[in-house]
């Protein structure tokens, strides 16, 4: 989860960097899906502060997806959602010179159709969190 840490005077943001697959499955499981929601709605926050600035997009904030708009459209503002989301975690990773492949297609290849196959959801996961810790170590590399 980000921190926020002062020097000099000054606010700095510090991003999680080292989110995985395995720990974001175990503590969803522990905390009934809570800790899913949480680190949905930080990387919703995370992916603002590091692309906004860039390419002039704001991505809606998580819960407000999750909570309400969600059971309004049956679902589909949710999907909506995260093909967005994944398309601009992908237009970063690549803005920031990463040789890291992530898309919407892969929203779509893995978290849909692979959920025929029970694993792709994981595999989406692991690639959303993989790219993640790119943008926000190149981030954090860029502030220093």
């Amino acid at each position: 989860m980000p921190f926020f840490y002062y020097f000099a005077g000054k606010t700095i943001i510090m991003f999680n960097t080292n989110r995985n697959l395995l720990k974001f499955v175990l503590l969803s499981i522990v905390t009934l899906g809570i800790y899913g929601l949480v680190m949905m709605y930080h990387i919703s926050k995370e992916i603002n502060v590091a692309a906004s600035p860039h390419d002039g997009k704001h991505t809606m904030n998580f819960l407000l997806i999750f909570f309400i708009f969600s059971w309004l459209t049956f679902g589909i503002a949710a999907l909506i959602w995260y093909h967005r989301i994944s398309n601009r975690i992908g237009g970063e990773v690549v803005r920031r010179g990463s040789y890291y492949q992530f898309g919407a297609e892969d929203f779509w290849l893995w978290s849909i159709l692979g959920s025929l196959i029970i694993v792709g959801p994981y595999i989406y996961m692991h690639k959303l969190l993989k790219s993640m810790n790119i943008i926000n170590i190149d981030y954090l590399k860029d502030r220093q």
